[in-house]
């Protein structure tokens, strides 16, 4: 396969990557011909997945104006992927120019991508680095340069803690980097789940099969389980709610079933 001239050196062409995926749900250019491949397999069984992925975009917007509404416009994007349309130093600096906004994702692609969108763009950095590893993220030289740790920060935890396995103690990585965090500090986050989805759970589990097969475990948890990422943060009303219900900019009963799929929220540390 011919590498295009935008995916850095090294990586592995043969091989679906979650972020890349990610990016052709959404319409983007940025993925291989495997990654589409493994994208048209799991629609096999859940075609509404760009639906699900576009309401998570939409919550994420919405998420940070009301954190800049906040007075928070210190931004840590964990697992941001491959940058789209309406990214979040756009929408961030959009509502406040003094915005600061640091992405991190371990994918190559997504990295380099997002350097390039960011050349020129004060007060923005993206970071080669992995959720499971807090202390590379808050070590960095870009998050020390870019964010004032000591001042509120929105940490965007948005579609990506499904993708951390229990054996590595997501949990646990959150709560370091909650830890890590100035008092105001808000959390947002969503994340896959069985409850919300359109299709029987058999149906939706050969879609989670899929990026199993792909080395990428989809763990599906439940609410409650979610919920316990959020300890050590008053929630942010509406509370766990399904995307479409968090603060909404349109009527939620004319969004498109697969959009209430999993849940998201928003919480504030005490």
């Amino acid at each position: 396969m011919e590498r295009p001239a935008w995916a850095p050196p090294g990586i592995d062409l043969s091989m679906p990557s979650v972020s890349r995926i990610y990016d052709y749900y959404l319409g983007g250019s940025h993925n291989f011909e495997v990654d589409r491949e493994a994208a048209r397999k799991a629609m096999e069984f859940m075609p509404g997945l760009p639906k699900i992925m576009q309401a998570n975009r939409a919550f994420m917007r919405r998420a940070v104006h009301h954190a800049v509404g906040e007075g928070v416009t210190q931004f840590l994007d964990i697992g941001s992927g491959i940058p789209t349309f309406g990214n979040v130093h756009e929408v961030a600096q959009q509502a406040s120019p003094d915005a600061a906004v640091v992405y991190v994702d371990h994918d190559p692609v997504a990295v380099a991508h997002s350097r390039s969108v960011l050349e020129g763009t004060e007060r923005t950095a993206a970071v080669a680095a992995d959720l499971r590893k807090p202390r590379d993220i808050l070590g960095s030289p870009e998050v020390a340069s870019v964010l004032d740790l000591d001042r509120p920060v929105a940490l965007l935890l948005v579609a990506v803690l499904h993708f951390v396995e229990d054996a590595y103690d997501p949990y646990a990585a959150v709560a370091e980097l909650r830890d890590a965090l100035a008092p105001g500090s808000l959390v947002v986050l969503s994340h896959a789940s069985y409850e919300g989805i359109p299709v029987p759970p058999e149906q939706a589990g050969r879609t989670v099969g899929v990026y199993k097969d792909i080395r990428n475990p989809l763990i599906m948890r439940s609410r409650d389980e979610i919920a316990r990422f959020f300890e050590g943060y008053d929630m942010v009303e509406p509370g766990l709610v399904p995307m479409p219900h968090w603060r909404p900019d349109t009527a939620p009963e004319e969004e498109d079933p697969y959009s209430f799929s999993g849940f998201a929220g928003v919480g504030r540390k005490l």
